[in-house]
């Protein structure tokens, strides 16, 4: 398959890689004066799950584009999430009938979130993989599952698309049933864990102190009546984060979700984006609704003094 990236990110790049080491071709778009400010490699130091825990370090070479094509077989869209409606503006006057696949956390409802592009061309999924990009080198890793909707009326071919582009690369999906409401959950888990890497100072802070995920409980259990405000079903994760014991919930995480030298606790170590974004909008939303958010609210405005 010949495959554009929406943006050469963290992401994008760690699944380009995977795809064209599958046989697939991959090219990035970037913004007007990225192509020469980025070059035509980067460097590659990241963490491949796939088959067991292998470190990738190389110097890849890529192709990027500061115009958009519709000659590809699927475009692949990863961005910030605040980021997403000027990047569907775009797709939807330069990119003909190409699919997409919007890979990337949502906290709108899914059909605005991409307006003005059709629902009947595109797919929903979400990465299992992370990392940043310094000094042109991206430090990162990704795991062997990934996330991915349950075909649509009218999607089916494009979801088979997507499933043999992933599965050619020896990725495995978990098929989402209710797309919509798993994003929302996990937009608010991540909501939750902000609040607490804002408190903290940074994500390898975050998971150096004990007492970190107790209060990510905590801050789940607040954000809960949002989730339901808006019509949404608590799912595993969030019940997990809201129903568990504090001190049981923290050696949860310590010692098994994010053991020491695991690829997920190495992919927050290596996180150096700003975390204010989720937490941001999740106390718009509570303020709409007439929710209070105290946790999250002094989180925020402990950031804004500084």
């Amino acid at each position: 398959m010949r495959i554009l990236f929406f943006g050469r990110g963290v992401i994008s790049t760690q699944y380009a890689w995977a795809f064209e080491k599958a046989g697939h071709t991959v090219e990035f778009y970037v913004r007007k004066g990225r192509k020469e400010t980025f070059g035509s490699h980067i460097e590659l130091e990241m963490w491949d799950a796939r088959r067991g825990k292998r470190l990738i370090q190389e110097s890849w070479n890529v192709k990027l584009h500061e115009e958009i094509n519709p000659n590809y077989d699927l475009i692949i869209v990863s961005v910030n999430t605040e980021q997403l409606p000027k990047a569907a503006q775009l797709l939807s006057t330069v990119a003909g009938n190409t699919p997409v696949l919007i890979f990337n956390n949502i906290w709108q409802d899914l059909k605005s979130s991409i307006s003005p592009l059709s629902m009947n061309n595109v797919v929903f999924g979400f990465p299992g993989a992370g990392g940043c990009i310094a000094d042109n080198r991206l430090r990162g890793g990704f795991l062997k599952m990934l996330f991915l909707e349950k075909p649509r009326a009218g999607t089916e071919q494009l979801n088979n698309k997507v499933k043999d582009l992933f599965e050619s690369a020896h990725f495995k999906i978990s098929w989402i049933k209710d797309m919509q409401n798993w994003l929302w959950n996990h937009f608010a888990m991540n909501a939750a864990m902000e609040t607490e890497v804002l408190r903290r100072g940074s994500f390898p802070a975050l998971l150096n102190h004990r007492d970190s995920f107790a209060n990510v409980g905590k801050n789940m259990r607040e954000i809960a009546p949002v989730l339901k405000a808006r019509g949404a079903k608590i799912d595993m994760i969030s019940l997990l984060l809201t129903k568990i014991p504090a001190p049981l919930l923290s050696t949860l995480f310590n010692k098994v979700i994010l053991a020491k030298g695991s690829i997920p606790r190495l992919i927050i170590e290596y996180n150096n984006s700003k975390p204010n974004f989720a937490v941001l909008e999740v106390v718009r939303e509570a303020k709409k609704l007439g929710i209070p958010l105290p946790r999250l609210i002094t989180a925020v405005e402990n950031i804004e003094q500084h």
